[in-house]
C-alpha cells in the first residue's frame, strides 16, 4: 500500500486479543438457529448509535455499534467508520460478552508497523486509511464465538471550521443491512446563540426524511435526531436490504452581535473571531495551470470548464493572469489585466483554447507567475489596497526543469517572501500530494485533491469560492503580553468572508478580572480594530480531583458524583443534588459606574420540601412552616412603616412593616414584596446570633 494511504491515525493491536483467543459465549445455542431479518453472514447488526456533542464548535462524537452472532460456528465480524480527515481519534474498545479490551492510538509511522505485525500473528487490530473526499476509514475485524456479542465503540473529535458562513458536521451512514435500532443523536451548545440549524441525507428522500428527523433549536442549545424505523431503513418496501448508505450533515451557525467572541474556561480562552458586513478587498490573481500531456483529456476540459465559472465570478476591481506550464511556461499576458468585461470576454476566449503538450516544468511556472504580482506590486499596477494569491493546478510531479522537491520548496519560499498565499490543487491520484500539500502551507495557503469525478469543475469552482472574498488582509489578533503564557496562531494572511479565525491561548494568571483582546488587519477601505474586552468573576467547583472555574460569561452544565451546576450566561447558575434539591443563584447586576451599589448574587431555594426536617443554617431552620402570629399594628418612627409584635418560637419581638424585592421572576428590577422586618439582625427568630452564620473565609 502506497505510503499516502496511511494517514493520522491507527489503532494499534489489541494485544490482548488474539482471533482464536476470544472467550466462549455461555449462552452459546445448539441446533439450526433461525436467523432475523437483515442478518448477512449470520451476524446481526441490532444497535448503530451515532452521538454527537458539539459545545463552542467541538465535536465530540461516539459510534456504538452492538452485534452478535447468530451462527452455529465462529465468524468474523467487520466494524468500518468513516469519519472526517480533520477529526482525530481519542478511544477505541472492543466489548465481547461484557468483557471490554482498550485499544491504544498511535501515530501512524508506529501504529503502521505494529498493524502488520498484529495481523501477521492473528490479532486484532483497526487501520485509519483514506476514504474519498472529506474522509478516512477505521477499520478492524474480530472473530466472534456462535451466540457471543460484540460491541465495538469508537470517540473521535473535530473541531469543525466555518465554511461558507456555517459550521458542517459531517457523518458517513452505512450500516450495510437492517438494523432494528439506528439512531444519530447531536446536542449542539453554543454560547454565541444558534442561529440556524439544519440536517440533510443524501441517501433518502425529503419525505421520508422527514418522518425520521427531528431538529430544533433555541438559544444557545440545538437538537438533531435521525431515527429511522426498520421499514423507512428497506431500500423497498419488501426489500431486507438497506437504504442507509450515504452523508449525513448537519449544518449550523451562531448568533454574531459583534465580530469577535472570547470563551475562558479553566484558565484557558478561546477567542472566535467572524465580522460581517465589511467590503471584500480587491485581489490580484495568478492562475498557474499545468497542461502537460498527462492533463490530456477529460482533467483539462473539466480545468477548463471550472475556469471559465471563474471568470464569471470575478469582480471588476480584480487583476488576473493566467500561466500554462509543460514543458515551456506560456502567459496569457505580460502584465496583471483588471477585470474588464472586454478583458474577461478576451480571457474565456484564450481559456477555451488551452492545449495540452510536453512534459511538466513546476518550478519555473510557479516563479513566473510568483514574479509577476511581485513586480505589479512594485510597478504600483494594481491597487495599493489589494491582496494578491497564487493558484496552482496539476496532475503530477515536476519532471522537467528543476524537479527536486526540496529545492522547489526553497525557490518558492525565496520568491514569495511571505507577501502572499499559495493555494496548490493536485488533480487525481497519481502525484505527490504530500510535497504540493508542504509547498503550500509553508506559504500561508493549503493544498487540495481534485478527485477525477463528474464533478471535478464543480470542486475546483468550489475552492474558489473559499478565497475569492477577502474582507481583511495582515490579521494580527493581539493579546497583553504579561496575561498569556502559550498561544496558537495568531496572525493569517488573509480572512474570507464566510469563514473564522479560531485563537486559543493559556492565561498566565486564571483568575484574572479582565481579559482584553484586539484583533488587527488591512480592510478595503482602511485599516481595522476590533476590540473585544472581558471581565470575569470566578465560580469554582471542587472535587477529590481538584478545582474546575467558570465565569458568569460562560453557559455550560457540569455534573459529577450527584451534583448538577448549571451556569445561565450572565444570568443565573442552577445547583442541584440529592432527590431532587435544586438552589439557584441570581447575578443581579447594576448600572455601571453606580456610586453606591454593586452588583451582588442572589441565593434562592426551590422546591424546599424535599429538604430533611434536620437541615438548619442560616435558611435551612426556615425551609419548613413554622407558626408566628402578628398583632398589635400601631404607627412606627416613620410613618409608612408601621410596627407590631410577632411571637414566634415562644418569643415576642417587635417588627416593623416594609417591602423588599423578589428577583425570582424578574432577576434585574425584581417585585416589590411586602413583608415584616425583625429588629437587631434577627435577633429571636433565628437560631443563636447572626455572626453564627458568617464565614470569613469558605476555601
Amino acid at each position: 500500500m502506497a505510503s499516502a494511504q496511511w494517514l493520522g491515525l491507527v489503532l494499534a493491536l489489541l494485544s490482548s486479543l488474539a482471533a482464536s483467543g476470544f472467550p466462549g459465549s455461555p449462552f452459546r445455542l445448539l441446533g439450526k438457529r433461525s436467523l432475523p431479518e437483515g442478518a448477512v453472514n449470520g451476524i446481526e447488526i441490532y444497535s448503530t448509535k451515532i452521538n454527537c456533542k458539539v459545545t463552542s464548535r467541538f465535536a465530540h462524537n461516539v459510534v456504538t455499534t452492538r452485534a452478535v452472532n447468530r451462527a452455529d460456528t465462529a465468524k468474523e465480524v467487520s466494524f468500518d467508520v468513516e469519519l472526517p480527515k480533520t477529526a482525530f481519534i481519542t478511544n477505541f474498545t472492543l466489548t465481547i460478552d461484557g468483557v471490554t479490551y482498550p485499544g491504544h492510538v498511535k501515530e501512524k509511522e508506529v501504529a503502521k508497523k505494529q498493524y502488520e505485525k498484529a495481523v501477521s500473528q492473528g490479532k486484532t487490530a483497526g487501520l485509519v486509511k483514506a476514504s474519498g473526499r472529506k474522509l478516512e476509514k477505521f477499520t478492524v475485524s474480530v472473530n466472534v464465538a456462535a451466540g457471543s456479542k460484540v460491541t465495538f465503540e469508537l470517540t473521535y473529535e473535530e473541531l469543525l471550521k466555518r465554511h461558507k458562513g456555517k459550521y458542517e458536521m459531517y457523518l458517513k451512514v452505512q450500516p450495510k443491512q437492517l438494523v432494528k435500532h439506528f439512531e444519530i443523536d447531536a446536542h449542539i451548545f453554543e454560547p454565541q446563540g444558534i442561529s440556524m440549524l439544519d440536517a440533510e441525507a443524501s441517501f433518502i428522500t425529503n419525505d421520508l426524511l422527514g418522518s425520521a428527523l427531528t431538529k430544533s433549536f433555541s438559544g444557545k442549545k440545538g437538537h438533531v435526531s435521525f431515527k429511522p424505523s426498520l421499514d423507512q431503513q428497506r431500500s423497498c418496501p419488501t426489500c431486507t436490504d438497506s437504504l442507509l448508505n450515504g452523508d449525513f450533515t448537519i449544518t449550523y451557525d451562531v448568533n454574531r452581535e459583534s465580530p469577535a467572541n472570547i470563551q475562558i474556561v479553566n484558565g484557558y480562552f478561546v477567542h472566535f473571531f467572524a465580522p460581517q458586513g465589511l467590503p471584500v478587498v480587491p485581489k490580484n490573481v495568478v492562475f498557474v495551470i499545468d497542461v502537460s500531456g498527462s492533463m490530456y483529456g477529460r482533467k483539462l476540459e473539466q480545468t477548463k470548464d471550472a475556469l471559465l465559472k471563474i471568470l464569471e465570478d470575478m469582480r471588476e476591481e480584480d487583476h488576473l493572469n493566467f500561466i500554462l506550464f509543460s514543458s515551456d511556461v506560456t502567459t496569457w499576458k505580460e502584465h496583471l489585466v483588471q477585470a474588464t468585461p472586454e478583458n474577461l470576454q478576451e480571457a474565456r476566449a484564450f481559456v477555451k483554447s488551452i492545449q495540452d503538450q510536453g512534459s511538466t516544468n513546476l518550478n519555473d511556472g510557479l516563479l513566473r507567475g510568483i514574479s509577476m504580482l511581485n513586480t505589479a506590486r512594485e510597478e504600483h499596477r494594481v491597487p495599493e489596497r489589494s491582496t494578491s494569491i497564487v493558484i496552482m493546478l496539476t496532475d503530477g510531479d515536476a519532471n522537467s526543469g528543476e524537479n527536486r522537491p526540496e529545492k522547489i520548496q526553497e525557490n518558492v519560499r525565496n520568491a514569495i517572501g511571505g507577501k502572499f498565499p499559495l493555494y496548490n490543487l493536485g488533480f487525481g491520484n497519481n502525484l505527490n500530494y504530500n510535497f504540493l500539500e508542504s509547498l503550500a502551507l509553508e506559504n500561508d495557503g493549503f493544498a487540495r485533491r481534485i478527485y477525477e469525478d463528474s464533478d471535478a469543475n464543480l470542486q475546483l469552482h468550489g475552492f474558489y469560492e473559499e478565497v475569492a472574498n477577502p474582507l481583511l488582509t495582515s490579521v494580527e489578533m493581539e493579546y497583553p503580553k504579561n496575561a498569556i503564557l502559550d498561544l496558537t496562531q495568531n496572525s493569517y494572511q488573509h480572512f474570507y468572508d464566510g469563514s473564522e479565525i479560531v485563537v486559543a491561548g493559556r492565561l498566565a494568571d486564571e483568575d484574572m478580572n479582565s481579559f482584553k483582546a484586539d484583533v488587527k488587519g488591512h480592510g478595503a477601505l482602511n485599516d481595522l480594530t476590533f476590540t473585544e474586552e472581558v471581565t470575569t468573576e470566578k465560580i469554582s467547583l471542587w472535587n477529590e480531583v481538584g478545582r474546575s472555574t467558570f465565569s458568569w460569561l460562560d453557559t455550560v452544565t457540569v455534573t459529577q458524583d450527584g451534583l448538577s451546576m448549571t451556569i445561565n450566561r450572565k444570568k443565573n447558575m442552577v445547583v442541584s443534588f440529592g432527590e431532587g434539591v435544586t438552589f439557584v443563584v441570581i447575578l443581579h447586576q447594576v448600572w455601571k459606574n453606580h456610586p453606591i451599589h454593586q452588583d451582588f448574587l442572589g441565593f434562592y431555594v426551590v422546591d424546599s420540601h424535599r429538604m430533611s426536617a434536620w437541615t438548619h443554617g442560616l435558611l435551612g431552620q426556615f425551609f419548613h412552616p413554622f407558626d408566628f402570629k402578628v398583632s398589635d399594628v400601631h404607627p412606627g418612627s416613620e410613618p409608612t412603616k408601621p410596627d407590631a409584635t410577632m411571637v414566634v418560637k415562644n418569643r415576642q419581638l417587635t417588627v416593623t412593616r416594609g417591602s423588599q424585592r423578589d428577583y425570582r421572576m424578574d432577576a434585574r428590577a425584581g417585585t416589590k414584596v411586602a413583608c415584616w422586618f425583625v429588629h437587631n439582625n434577627g435577633e429571636g427568630l433565628i437560631d443563636g446570633v447572626h455572626t453564627d452564620y458568617i464565614v470569613p473565609n469558605l476555601f
